[in-house]
């Protein structure tokens, strides 16, 4: 699956107009029944001290199966157990303030934002860094679902930085959904330099570790990203020599089968470090980037191309995992039956 591009050009009296359009063809999600957010439909005021409760209290269950899935060794403890954990400092905790404890640790890294002005000032601390942004609700299961996986995530890319709002938690948390339009919940939001530069709603785990992975940027990335022509020239002419497969990913900030395969792509880079060298583009953004497009004959994204020693053996078009390594083994020298 891959996404067109359809260039034209139309002449003016001062100037050449380049438009692009992209018809995309995202990959099957999952189609959540979510509840929408709206600001018209208040709840009583039993109920509203009820909403406002914790979103990790209410979705206890979840962490504990997922934080019993992911370590063999912790335990939960029942809420009629009366244990109690010696703590280093000779006072004691009942056995429920130690699994408060173990989720918080859990959560450290997600921060919940309850005002506008921890919003804000929040995106103007990452500066440069990704900043991924849930917006949730408490009584919203697929809300409660796809949590687990923002809590990894946010321990496993700690180059990120990762927002929790619960816009039925007050009016200023519904203000922030309302600025960032949101209508159904889970709905995410990717920020950098406080501006948006993605958005998803009702994506499953999957989806969201390819989003993190695509538009963030942490110190370990496998995978140069390259912004003129002039970078590629000096990347193919370092590794000329060293016989060195070059992966070239082309492809555009917004596509939706380039954002699938992308995970597939950096786990080979890391696995391949030796042997081969993987870089990217994104065609939109400038137009020198646009031009070699052009020049490349790229008229469908992902493509990937295979260079070595400064020449280009072939190309790969589409997001197929299976493939796309298919036809790197087989650039590398290995034999592949399909």
């Amino acid at each position: 699956m891959a996404t067109s591009i359809v260039s034209y050009v139309s002449s003016s009296s001062s100037s050449t107009l380049t438009t692009l359009v992209m018809h995309m063809s995202r990959p099957l999600m999952a189609h959540y029944n979510d509840m929408a957010l709206h600001s018209n439909h208040h709840r009583s005021s039993s109920s509203s001290s009820s909403s406002n409760r914790s979103y990790r209290s209410r979705r206890s269950p979840m962490m504990k199966a997922a934080a019993a899935a992911a370590s063999s060794s912790s335990s939960s403890f029942s809420s009629h157990q009366q244990m109690k954990i010696k703590k280093k400092n000779n006072t004691t905790m009942t056995a429920l303030e130690a699994e408060k404890r173990r989720e918080d640790e859990e959560d450290a890294n997600v921060v919940q934002v309850h005002t506008v002005k921890q919003f804000e000032e929040a995106l103007e601390a990452a500066k440069s860094k990704l900043v991924v942004v849930e917006y949730a609700a408490s009584d919203s299961v697929n809300s409660r679902k796809i949590y687990p996986a923002m809590v990894e995530l946010s321990t496993s890319c700690p180059d990120a930085v990762f927002l929790l709002v619960m816009g039925d938690e007050s009016s200023e948390t519904e203000e922030l959904c309302r600025r960032a339009k949101v209508e159904k919940v889970p709905h995410f939001v990717f920020y950098k330099n406080k501006e948006v530069v993605h958005e998803e709603a009702g994506i499953g785990p999957e989806e969201l570790l390819g989003d993190v992975l695509y538009y963030g940027d942490p110190a370990d990335h496998p995978i140069v990203q390259l912004h003129s022509r002039k970078e590629l020239k000096d990347l193919i002419q370092e590794h000329s020599a060293s016989g060195k497969l070059l992966v070239l990913d082309v492809g555009l900030k917004h596509c939706g089968p380039c954002v699938k395969v992308y995970p597939t792509v950096v786990k080979l880079a890391r696995k391949m470090r030796d042997v081969a060298v993987f870089a990217r583009i994104h065609g939109d953004e400038n137009e020198e980037l646009m031009d070699m497009l052009r020049t490349m004959d790229v008229v469908q994204v992902p493509t990937f191309l295979f260079i070595r020693s400064a020449k280009t053996l072939g190309r790969y078009v589409g997001s197929g995992r299976g493939e796309l390594i298919g036809e790197i083994l087989r650039y590398q020298g290995v034999r592949v039956t399909y």
